[in-house]
């Protein structure tokens, strides 16, 4: 939904860096993804059209939100996913709530399976690209937004021992950025998984060295701010690699990839089958429920006055 809220001139180069923009939001929206302001600067640093750096970053954040009040970029397709309105559901009466639940409705898919993937990434920013697949395939996600506080590293670890206990083996498929914090994050989720008895494995799916080789994602200087800058520099390098410039296709076919290299399709199937038909149920009752409502009543009009 483009609006317009205020009147603006723009230069021939700014209404030509708009047009770019629409043209990869475009790309975005037709694969079922909205993104975030930092993915799209990395699709026009990927493209060429502009140097890596943050003077660029935060001419296109301005520029990006001028076009917007101007009614020249869609709102819709341009999100941030750190701040976020909550508030409770509200219904019209209690068909509409059954009706709501049965469209709702999920049986947990992998309860015969005998691993048990959770999909796990560095950055809130990403988890809209982890979303669709995650819930696809009835696989829960986290964005851990840096290292994992402590209250969170031990909350999971106590649901994936009760996963262990009931005989499935759980996994941590992990996505990060390829700098000295983010290589260091993986080593430590697995350290603290296996000190609170979680999670017994943790698999890197990205960002690692050989996907920088092949996509050639743009590079970044690495921190040599972070602690552990110099021995990521001695092993990789100068340079340092962030997840968000790899296109969003590539990372949700990369962790769909990885989950169903876990999974059992032929139990998977079978629990979406039992499913459907428990959720065909639940839509029958909100369909019948001033049946439902009339019955009870009766019911109730017949109790009064027995012995």
């Amino acid at each position: 939904m483009k609006t317009t809220y205020i009147s603006k001139r723009f230069t021939t180069q700014s209404l030509q860096t708009i047009e770019t923009a629409n043209n990869i939001i475009a790309e975005y929206s037709a694969q079922g993804f909205d993104l975030t302001l930092r993915q799209l600067y990395y699709q026009f640093v990927a493209r060429g059209v502009i140097p890596n750096n943050e003077r660029q970053y935060k001419r296109l954040g301005n520029l990006v939100s001028d076009a917007r009040l101007a009614g020249l970029i869609d709102w819709a397709c341009i999100v941030d996913r750190t701040r976020v309105v909550r508030r409770q559901s509200t219904w019209n009466s209690p068909a509409d709530i059954i009706a709501s639940c049965a469209s709702q409705y999920r049986i947990d898919k992998w309860q015969f399976q005998a691993w048990r993937p959770f999909v796990w990434v560095e950055k809130e920013a990403l988890a809209g690209i982890l979303r669709p697949v995650c819930e696809k395939w009835n696989v829960p996600y986290l964005a851990c937004r840096g290292y994992v506080s402590q209250s969170a590293m031990y909350r999971t670890a106590l649901e994936m021992l009760t996963v262990s206990t009931a005989g499935q083996k759980p996994i941590i498929l992990y996505l990060g950025d390829h700098d000295p914090s983010g290589i260091d994050m993986t080593r430590d989720v697995l350290e603290r998984q296996h000190l609170f008895e979680g999670a017994e494995k943790v698999v890197r799916l990205a960002l690692n060295m050989d996907q920088v080789e092949e996509l050639a994602p743009p590079p970044n200087p690495a921190k040599v701010s972070d602690s552990r800058a110099s021995e990521y520099i001695a092993r990789y390098g100068p340079e340092s690699w962030e997840l968000d410039a790899l296109e969003p296709t590539y990372i949700a076919r990369l962790i769909e990839e990885a989950v169903l290299g876990y999974m059992e399709r032929d139990l998977f199937e079978a629990a979406i089958r039992r499913e459907a038909e428990q959720r065909r149920q639940l839509k029958m009752a909100a369909t019948s429920w001033e049946a439902i409502v009339d019955s009870l009543n009766t019911e109730g009009e017949g109790g009064e006055g027995t012995e």
